[in-house]
């Protein structure tokens, strides 16, 4: 099916291939939610058609679900609210879900949704990568680490002593995926909601309303949402559970898992081995979705389903790969690449950039004394410290109430940032 086939909206229940039960129980919900709705609140509330709406009306009022009562001076046309055999109904779809928002789309419809925007049909040239490290100070060489490794859509790892950018520069990665893509709200799975939108990783191209388009017409499916190509990422708070189904008895809400979430994108696994479980065993649960392309994940009757595992997978370590995995794990990874400090050229360059983005003032001679410390300390070069030392600064000349930054300011700021390797007095 094409793409332009699975964003078009259903106009009657059948072409939702939901469960009727499912939508009449969600129906029920925004009514005990929001009171007495007239047809266009509720086809808002649940993105769904008019035609779709009115037919779901129609069942709950044959049913005595529901019963119609005069038009507002805020409403268009009736509204209806629940009866009392419909408020108690209302009540145990709660006990059931707290899913209350936009309708579902299907896990099959998902699947299609996924395989038709997927990122491994994301073609990576030299000229792509270089574009979207545009505004990032990196080496040529490693450039031309990165991109066969994007290109190839195989998992990557990516290791380095800390501070030498690898976050940073993975983040940027997402740019050469292609166009923005079509997400959904939730996720069904029979009877079962997954809320999936997560605002903390899913970023909408225009913005997200509370409100869906109300159309009787055929247009985009008010169910999905257009955003930027995910970029997820888990560090040392990592653990198995939360690459399962969560379920909050609290809400009574199905969340994705944040491997699912990070579909059709890229999921770093930042700081590998400083999980609170083996890295071994961590590696070994994306043996199967980094050669099959799918994942398996189970809801809370049971029922075992698959989702696709549709991501550039990155692993992020400061320590050396041998000492996470052996070198039969670690060639299926296909990519290891290193980052090292940078060149004394690369920490100017750098330097500059956050003064200019920053409009920082700095006293005569203050880089020269940074380099002077550098020669001193022996420290190499790493690109982080830059913008960790200006950072500083400016905290310390705003508490000075002095306009830039001096010889005396950048001195204490690196006092203040590096720890002393010296033991005693």
């Amino acid at each position: 099916m094409s793409l332009l086939e699975l964003l078009k909206q259903p106009r009657t229940l059948a072409e939702t291939a939901l469960d009727t039960e499912l939508l009449l129980d969600l129906t029920l919900k925004h009514f005990y939610d929001g009171g007495a709705l007239d047809m266009q609140q509720l086809a808002e509330r649940m993105a769904l058609t008019g035609t779709v709406i009115d037919g779901l009306l129609g069942l709950l009022r044959k049913d005595a679900r529901i019963e119609i009562l005069a038009a507002s001076d805020q409403s268009v046309g009736v509204r209806y609210q629940l009866t009392d055999l419909g408020r108690a109904l209302a009540k145990n779809a709660y006990l059931r879900s707290g899913y209350i928002g936009r309708a579902p789309i299907t896990i099959e419809h998902y699947r299609q949704l996924v395989l038709a925007q997927s990122v491994f049909k994301c073609s990576v040239s030299k000229e792509q990568l270089n574009a979207a490290l545009a505004d990032v100070v990196i080496d040529d060489c490693l450039v031309d680490q990165l991109g066969p490794a994007l290109h190839s859509g195989r998992a990557i790892m990516i290791y380095g002593p800390a501070g030498t950018g690898k976050t940073f520069i993975c983040k940027h990665l997402s740019r050469c995926l292609g166009e923005p893509i079509q997400l959904p709200y939730a996720i069904a799975v029979g009877r079962e909601i997954i809320q999936f939108f997560d605002p903390l990783i899913h970023v909408p191209v225009y913005g997200v309303s509370e409100k869906a388009d109300y159309h009787f017409t055929t247009r985009t499916d008010q169910r999905l949402i257009l955003c930027e190509r995910p970029v997820a990422i888990s560090g040392g708070e990592l653990t198995m559970n939360r690459l399962e189904l969560h379920y909050d008895p609290v809400t009574r809400l199905n969340q994705a898992p944040i491997q699912l979430k990070a579909n059709n994108g890229i999921y770093i696994v930042d700081d590998m081995g400083r999980q609170r479980m083996p890295a071994v065993e961590l590696l070994n649960r994306w043996i199967v979705p980094m050669e099959e392309h799918v994942d398996y994940l189970t809801v809370g009757t049971g029922q075992h389903f698959p989702v696709p595992f549709d991501t550039v997978l990155i692993f992020s370590t400061n320590l050396h790969p041998l000492d996470l995995a052996d070198e039969a794990f670690l060639r299926r990874l296909g990519y290891k690449i290193r980052f090292t400090a940078i060149t004394k050229q690369s920490f100017t360059q750098i330097w500059a950039n956050v003064c200019r983005e920053y409009q920082i003032i700095l006293e005569d001679g203050v880089l020269d004394l940074v380099f002077t410390f550098y020669e001193q300390t022996g420290r190499p070069f790493l690109p982080c410290q830059p913008r960790d030392l200006l950072g500083l600064g400016l905290d310390i000349a705003a508490f000075k109430n002095k306009p830039g930054i001096s010889q005396e300011i950048i001195k204490l700021a690196w006092a203040t940032y590096f720890i002393d390797i010296r033991k005693g007095d």
